[in-house]
Order: structure tokens, then C-alpha cells, then sequence
């Protein structure tokens, strides 16, 4: 990658550890990027609605590119609108239901700025303080398929994740993917959806070439993102999987702000002039 004109971050596990705050350290790289004109986004997971609040807690009132739910939301801050991409069908989802049944899994979906539950647990109760989001327990199954929806979550337990990969493997559609977004999270989106896909359609819309991109993340659902990029990193707290799907692993884990260290030790003094 000979220049670069936009660095783009998943947020858990890669720009920050799970819950916690932006690091003074992490905000000084992404000011002096802003400064020297390289645009800086983040593609997450999380719905857009969500994402904002979450860098709003960062102290910014908004960056260049938000690409949401795995890249089935894209905010073009650039030209202040936002598109939606490749919804899961409710038939899909409820075959999902069924596919995750052998692993007392807990699904949930996003929904009118609120994440929604079946059952009651932890993670349910913990969810609005962590996220700011509101959430809703229904204990009603049928709630997760009542219209189309960008995706479902199920949180399963840590120990049984290598099963359920290869369980996921070995029951394929040719409609919908699976994929591990956290040690103890799956989750399932329309197969044509990827933060990739977001990511070439922003790059498109901007006339910028993909080499020119620095993209960076830690587990499944960043490896498109990765592989598409002139620069592909995943920190070395990373997946396996994703760890071969990237150019650099870093030589720190986000827990030790290895996206920073990064950024200041391989990557300004590379692609910013002083």
C-alpha cells in the first residue's frame, strides 16, 4: 500500500476492549489521521443507531464512515446518508432457531433502537448498561421472526463454540451465513452481507481504490474487510481465521492497546508527512 486515504476499525476486541473507553493514546492516532486528511470509520457489529452513541461516549461528535450489523447499514458521513443492504428473511431466521436448538442457545435480535431477548440471563440484564440501548425480554420465540430482519445473535456458552463452528460448517444454506463475531457469540446475517461489501460500496461512492484502505479487526466477521484492503491488520488477540486472513498480526492485544502501539510505531510514520 503505497498511500492511504482511509483507516477503518472494528470496535470490540480491536479499537477497544469490550465495554471500556477509547484510550487518550487510541484518540491521538485517530485526531492526527482527521488532521493530515486520511478518513477514519468503524464497522462493527452493532446497529449504526448504537455505534453513534458508542463514539459519542468517545468524545466525537461523528466520523467518516459507520458501517453497521456486519455491513448490512452503511452511514456515509460524507454525504450525511445511509443505506441498508441484504435483510435476513423471518423464514431464515427461524431456521436458524431451529439449527442453533442442540446448544441452549439465547437468541436476540436489534429492533426500534432496542435489542430484544428471549430469555432472561447475564448478558440480558447486563445489555442496557453496557450498550445504552433499551431491551426487551419476551420470552416468546416467535418474536425473532415476526418480520425480516438484518440479523440474529445467539450467545452460547465459550466451551461449546469449536462445536458449534463445525455444526454451522456441516449445515450449510444457500441463503444466509453464520459466523463467530465473539468468543461466545454467534450470529447470522444474509450471505451477500459482509463489512466488505459496505466497505467497496463507500469506496466506490468516493472514487477511492481499496489499496488505499488500512483495515483492521479481530475475529470472522472482519475477514472480508481484511482481505479486501490494501492493509489488512488483526490484532493479536484475534481468531485464528482471522489472523490468516490479514497482511500484519500485531505485536500487541487491544487489552494492551495493540491498535495504537500499531498505528505509532508501523503506520504514521509511513503514511503521514510531518
Amino acid at each position: 500500500m503505497k498511500t492511504c486515504k482511509l483507516v477503518i476499525c472494528d470496535i470490540d476486541g480491536t479499537i477497544v476492549v469490550k465495554h471500556k473507553k477509547l484510550t487518550s493514546r487510541a484518540k491521538k492516532v485517530i485526531n492526527l489521521l482527521q488532521q493530515n486528511g486520511i478518513y477514519f470509520g468503524i464497522a462493527s457489529g452493532r446497529p449504526i443507531f448504537q455505534i453513534k452513541e458508542t463514539i459519542k461516549g468517545w468524545g466525537y461528535d461523528d466520523f467518516d464512515v459507520l458501517i453497521g450489523l456486519n455491513g448490512s447499514s452503511l452511514k456515509d458521513s460524507l454525504t450525511q446518508k445511509q443505506y441498508e443492504y441484504f435483510k435476513m428473511k423471518k423464514e431464515w431466521i427461524k431456521e436458524t432457531i431451529e439449527l442453533m436448538k442442540p446448544f441452549d442457545a439465547h437468541p436476540s435480535i436489534y429492533t426500534n433502537n432496542a435489542q430484544i431477548f428471549v430469555f432472561e440471563d447475564d448478558f440480558s440484564r447486563q445489555a442496557s448498561t453496557f450498550s445504552g440501548l433499551k431491551t426487551i425480554v419476551t420470552h416468546d420465540m416467535t418474536s425473532m421472526y415476526l418480520k425480516d430482519n438484518a440479523k440474529i445473535m445467539f450467545r452460547i456458552e465459550e466451551s461449546k463454540m469449536p462445536q458449534v463452528e463445525e455444526w454451522i460448517k456441516n449445515h450449510p444454506s444457500e441463503h444466509y451465513i453464520g459466523f463467530k463475531t465473539q468468543p461466545n457469540l454467534i450470529e447470522f446475517c444474509d450471505k451477500r452481507v459482509s463489512k466488505g461489501y459496505a466497505l467497496r460500496s463507500f469506496c466506490s461512492m468516493h472514487d477511492i481504490d481499496l489499496e488505499e484502505v488500512a483495515a483492521f479487526g479481530d475475529t470472522s466477521n472482519d475477514n472480508d474487510m481484511l482481505k479486501i484492503s490494501g492493509l489488512g491488520v488483526c490484532l493479536l488477540n484475534g481468531s485464528e481465521d482471522t489472523k490468516a486472513a490479514a497482511d500484519i498480526i500485531t505485536d500487541k492485544t487491544c487489552d494492551e492497546d495493540g491498535w495504537a502501539d500499531y498505528m505509532e510505531k508501523h503506520f504514521i510514520s509511513k503514511y503521514i508527512k510531518n
